[in-house]
């Protein structure tokens, strides 16, 4: 049969599209001279007719713009889309400037640089949205004196 009949019968035995198909150009001859399926099954078994593999999509363009990104290019507001909020939205902002802050007041408290009333306090005055930062907090705490120097004297 024709070779454009093996090559059918093989892409339906190999389950792939007729274009992956392909033939050893040695064993043109005998891809020729195949008459059944089982004869094409042979030529398949011998690797005289076998299937191309898929290609697949680089990565190498997207692992590029990955590190142009994490320099901080590519981020303009022509890239952005959604609101300003949609993209941090204000309870994520908020979640992250109270941990920051609980955080710092737990270093402070620690090293001994405010006393445990201090400590409540202000964790409750966080709590209550008070400071716009960890710089104002450590401003205000400083600025009433309740602040002690790192050597643990104020």
């Amino acid at each position: 049969m024709s070779v454009k009949t093996t090559k059918r019968l093989a892409a339906d035995i190999l389950k792939v599209g007729v274009k992956r198909i392909r033939i050893v150009p040695s064993e043109q001859k005998a891809a020729k001279e195949a008459l059944t399926r089982d004869d094409v099954r042979g030529l398949i078994k011998r690797g005289a007719i076998y299937a191309e593999p898929l290609q697949g999509v680089s990565r190498r363009r997207g692992r590029e713009r990955a590190r142009q990104r994490s320099l901080g290019r590519r981020r303009g507001k022509g890239k952005r889309k959604g609101g300003k909020y949609s993209r941090l939205p204000r309870k994520r902002q908020w979640i992250m400037r109270v941990r920051a802050q609980r955080k710092l007041l737990r270093k402070l408290l620690d090293e001994g640089r405010i006393d445990h009333a201090t400590y409540r306090r202000t964790y409750s005055m966080v709590k209550g949205g008070a400071f716009k930062g960890r710089l104002t907090m450590v401003t205000q705490l400083s600025e009433a004196g309740l602040l002690k120097s790192k050597g643990g004297k104020s």
